[in-house]
This record gives structure tokens, C-alpha cells and sequence, in this order.
């Protein structure tokens, strides 16, 4: 059994975007939030629901979730693969428009509603050991939160080292969901007792997706592969293009060591689809690997 990166653009909104199943949604942000009793969230809207985007439109396709309760608060979640710079200040922006956006011409502030903000992020930006970061904003002499409509919560997924039978929370379960699923080649026992984990497992499974969607899904990693790459050359010609920390050195062998294992996984995918030379052309494994791997 093969299950898709949920830290994929794609798969992340299959699994977690998904009309037909927003029980998982519903789950994980209670669980995010430690929305518990009467705050609990029960249903939500689905601003963006899951559709298979087109690869010549992927640069003009929105891919984070954006969710309503029922009380009229927002959700925003957003997986963030790569560190692009200002993610804490691009998180204030994306919060802010849609906090402005619910403003109607007539401008009754008092119809404003709350936005949470959501983060989860393959890499650190704050400088402590809590895989998990809430941010309000605080009275600074009553430590009150007196101005209270926007909160953002940030998951660093480097900093969370839990094994599985370390387990305990559903907060623990969906983060290591996020972070190793496509490591499993089974569901763990650990989550077989509750819906919405076997419902996110089967619907990463990728031996039910459909062509288009592995597609689709491959070209976004591929494209991941590229932007790193692009920015390895810059980093070794002493060029600055705009990302304040780039890849970690000391980290250097280990990325490559991952990228070269899901070049491998990619082409596995397309070895039904395309032929030894072009997926070589498009993974950039050696015409050599790649006749290895149909054997």
C-alpha cells in the first residue's frame, strides 16, 4: 500500500479539502485548536473545495483551505513545504484580507468575525522547542486578550520527533499523519479505531487516484525539486534571491538523500505512462536507475 505526502500542495487538499469528507477537517482543527465541549467545531463550509487543478494553471490555483463555522468564523490552513521567507508576515496578510473581505459596503464592523490562522510548516521559524505555537493578541500590562478576532497557530513539523507508539492526542496523531504517512505502507493500529484517520489514510492511498490526479501530483513535487535545486545554485554563487535562510547546511545530506528517494517513488509512478528516457529527462535519474526500477 502507498500512501501520498499529505505535505503535497495536492495531497493535502484531497485529504483535508475534501466536500465529501469534512469530518477530517472538522477533526483536525478541534484538535489544533483544543476546541473541546460547546466550542467544539460541528460543521463547516468549505470555501475552496477539492477539484484536480490543471498543470498550465497551477501558478493562478489557490491551494490552502479556507472553511466557515457555523458562528461565522474562519479557517485558514495552509501547508508550507518550503521556506520562502516573511512566512509569519505573509500569515498576518492572508488573515487580515480575509478578516476585510467580510466587510459589506454598508461597513457594520460589528459583522466581523473571527479568523484563525493555521500554519503547518516543514521547516522552523521560531527559535524554541514547541512543535506547536499559539499567537494572540495580549494586553500587555493585564496579559488580556481584549482584541481578540485573530489567532494564528503554527506547527513546525522538524521539531516534532514523536514515534508512533509515542502517540497520544489526536493533535499527535494528525501532525504525525502529516509528517510520515507517505513513509507507511499500512495504516497503523493506532488509528484504526477512529473514522477520520482511516478515511485520511484511504483517501491518501494513491492506488485509488485517478490519472490525472498522480499527474498532477508529481508535477508539484518535480516542481519542488526545482525550486530547491534553483536555489542550491544561488546559495553557491553567493546569490540572495530573496529567502533569508535557505537549506540548512548541516541538514544538506540528509535533503539530498530524500530528494533522491522521491525522484525514485515519482518515477515508479510513471513508469506505465511514460518511457525510460523522459522519465529520466523529467526526474533527472539516470536512464540506468530508472530500467532498474521495472525490474
Amino acid at each position: 500500500m502507498k500512501f501520498a505526502d499529505p505535505k503535497n500542495d495536492l495531497a493535502f487538499k484531497k485529504i483535508f479539502g475534501n466536500e465529501n469528507h469534512k469530518n477530517i477537517l472538522i477533526s483536525f482543527l478541534n484538535s489544533v485548536l483544543d476546541f473541546k465541549a460547546e466550542r467544539a467545531i460541528v460543521d463547516v463550509t468549505l470555501a475552496n473545495s477539492y477539484q484536480i487543478p490543471k498543470i498550465p494553471e497551477l501558478k493562478e490555483t489557490v491551494l490552502d483551505i479556507k472553511a466557515t463555522n457555523k458562528k461565522g468564523e474562519q479557517f485558514i490552513v495552509e501547508m508550507q513545504r518550503k521556506d520562502l521567507g516573511d512566512f509569519a508576515k505573509r500569515s498576518l496578510y492572508y488573515t487580515s484580507k480575509a478578516y476585510v473581505a467580510q466587510l459589506p459596503k454598508s461597513k457594520d464592523y460589528a459583522l466581523l468575525k473571527k479568523v484563525y490562522f493555521i500554519g503547518i510548516l516543514n521547516f522552523n521559524i521560531f527559535d524554541n522547542t514547541n512543535y506547536i505555537s499559539r499567537h494572540l493578541v495580549i494586553n500587555q500590562e493585564t496579559q488580556e486578550q481584549d482584541l481578540d478576532d485573530f489567532e494564528f497557530t503554527f506547527i513546525e513539523l522538524k521539531k516534532f520527533n514523536k514515534k508512533l507508539e509515542e502517540l497520544g492526542s489526536i493533535l499527535d496523531k494528525w501532525i504525525y499523519f502529516i509528517k510520515y504517512a507517505s513513509e507507511l505502507d499500512m495504516i497503523p493500529a493506532q488509528y484504526k479505531s477512529t473514522q477520520e484517520f482511516t478515511e485520511a489514510f484511504h483517501i491518501a492511498t494513491q492506488t485509488a487516484w485517478s490519472q490525472k490526479e498522480l499527474e498532477v501530483y508529481d508535477y508539484m513535487a518535480l516542481k519542488e525539486f526545482d525550486e530547491i535545486n534553483a536555489l542550491r545554485t544561488a546559495e553557491r554563487k553567493g546569490l540572495k534571491i530573496g529567502l533569508e535562510q535557505g537549506i540548512e547546511q548541516g541538514i544538506e545530506k540528509g535533503i539530498e538523500k530524500g530528494i533522491e528517494q522521491e525522484k525514485i517513488n515519482i518515477a515508479k509512478n510513471l513508469l506505465d505512462i511514460l518511457d525510460d528516457t523522459t522519465i529520466s529527462q523529467k526526474t533527472g535519474l539516470s536512464v540506468d536507475v530508472v530500467r532498474s526500477l521495472r525490474t
